[in-house]
C-alpha cells in the first residue's frame, strides 16, 4: 500500500508522485522547440540534397516539395510520392532521417504521458492506494519531531504501509518514503489534502506542521472532517496548549514543557529522567501501554490486573490515580495505563 513513490506528487497538486524540477510550460516549451530544430535540420539537408529527390507527380522539386517531403517522412515512413533516387539520399535517409523520425515520436509519446496519461495513471493508481487505506496513522509534517514520531512507530512495530506522511517538502518526504511509508505533497490545512488520504477511516493523527498556527489550522480541518480521529498535536508555545485543545486534539505534546519536566525530574534524583526516557522509548527495559480493560479484569481493582503495573484508569474521560477508590472496581469501557516489562527491543514481554 504506497501513496506513490509514494514518491512526492507530480506538478500537479494532491497526485502522489515527485515534483518535477522544471515548471510545466517550459517542460513543453523546450520540447516544442527542439522538435522544430530538429524538422528545420532536416529541411535544411533535403533542401541542399534536393538532387536526389524525385516527385513522381511532375518531376521538379521546389521547395515546397522539400518542405512537404521533410514533414512526412519525420513524422511516416512517406507515401511514395516524393522518392530518395540516389545512394547518397537512401544513405541519409537510412541513418540520419529514421533516426530522428524515431526520436520525434519518442517526444510526442513523453509529451502526451506528461500532459495525459501520467495524469490519468496517477489517478487510477491513487484510487488503489486509498481504497486500501484503513485504520492507518497520519502523520502532517516530516520535521524533527514527525520523523521522531515515525522511528519510534516503526520501533514499536507498526506496518510502515499502515503511515500516511504529508509535507510539503519533497525533501523530507524521500526519507519518509525511505522508511516504507506511504507519503503525499500537499498542504494539510485543506480539506482536500486530508480526505485523499482518507482521513474519515484513519485510526490516529500526528499534527507537528512545525509552525503552532499551522498545526493548529490543520487540527481544526482534520476535527471538522473527523469528529472522532483522535489528534495528537505538538506545540512549542505554553499559550497555544489551550488553542489546540479547543480546535479538536486530543492530546497535546509540549516538547520544550517535557524536556523541562526530565530537566527538573534529574535534580531531586539521578535516574528518574532515565526511567522516564525508558517509558516512553519503544526499545526500553518498561514500557508504558494504553488498553480496554479485560472482560476477566472487569470487578476487580486495578492493583489486580496480571499483565502489568496499572498506574491510572480512564473512565469517560475522567483519570483515576491507583490510590483513589474508584480503582478498585474495574468497569466495562474502562482504559487502562499499566507499565509493562519490555524486552529493550521494542517488545512487551508476557505477564509471568
Amino acid at each position: 500500500m504506497r501513496i506513490d513513490k509514494a514518491n512526492a506528487p507530480s506538478t500537479m497538486a494532491g497526485f502522489l508522485r515527485r515534483r518535477s524540477s522544471m515548471p510545466m510550460w517550459m517542460d513543453l516549451t523546450w520540447r516544442v522547440l527542439l522538435l522544430f530544430g530538429l524538422i528545420s535540420l532536416v529541411l535544411l539537408l533535403h533542401w541542399i540534397g534536393r538532387d536526389g529527390l524525385k516527385d513522381n507527380l511532375d518531376n521538379q522539386i521546389s521547395f515546397i516539395d522539400v518542405l512537404y517531403f521533410t514533414t512526412v517522412t519525420v513524422t511516416t515512413v512517406g507515401y511514395g510520392d516524393i522518392v530518395p533516387i540516389t545512394p547518397e539520399a537512401r544513405l541519409f535517409e537510412a541513418l540520419f532521417v529514421t533516426p530522428i523520425r524515431l526520436f520525434v515520436w519518442l517526444i510526442f509519446l513523453g509529451t502526451a504521458y506528461n500532459l495525459f496519461l501520467r495524469n490519468i495513471f496517477y489517478r487510477w493508481r491513487m484510487a488503489r492506494i486509498q481504497a486500501d487505506l484503513h485504520n492507518h496513522i497520519i502523520v502532517t509534517g516530516f520535521g524533527t519531531s514527525g520523523q521522531e514520531a515515525v522511528h519510534e512507530l516503526l520501533a514499536r512495530g507498526t506496518d510502515p504501509r499502515e503511515i500516511v506522511v504529508i509535507d510539503g517538502s519533497e525533501k523530507a518526504l524521500e526519507l519518509a518514503e525511505a522508511h516504507g511509508c506511504n507519503i503525499l505533497c500537499g498542504d494539510s490545512t485543506r480539506d482536500k489534502t486530508l480526505k485523499d488520504v482518507a482521513i474519515h477511516r484513519a485510526r490516529s493523527m500526528i499534527v507537528s506542521a512545525g509552525r503552532d498556527d499551522t498545526s493548529i489550522l490543520i487540527t481544526l480541518t482534520a476535527r471538522h472532517l473527523a469528529p472522532r480521529l483522535p489528534i495528537s498535536i505538538v506545540v512549542r508555545n505554553e499559550d497555544n496548549e489551550v488553542p489546540a485543545r479547543q480546535a479538536g486534539a486530543t492530546t497535546v505534546i509540549n516538547p520544550v514543557s517535557f524536556a523541562g519536566l526530565l530537566l527538573a525530574g534529574s535534580t531531586t534524583g539521578e535516574h528518574i529522567a532515565d526511567y522516564m526516557a525508558d517509558l516512553a522509548a519503544s526499545g526500553g527495559r518498561v514500557k508504558l501501554i494504553e488498553r480496554a480493560v479485560l472482560p476477566q479484569e472487569i470487578g476487580q481493582p486495578l492493583s489486580a490486573i496480571r499483565t502489568g503495573l496499572g498506574v491510572r484508569v480512564y473512565r469517560g474521560n475522567r483519570p483515576i490515580g491507583f490510590w483513589e477508590e474508584d480503582s478498585k472496581q474495574l468497569q466495562t469501557g474502562d482504559v487502562i495505563i499499566e507499565i509493562a516489562e519490555g524486552d529493550g527491543h521494542g517488545n512487551t514481554l508476557p505477564p509471568v
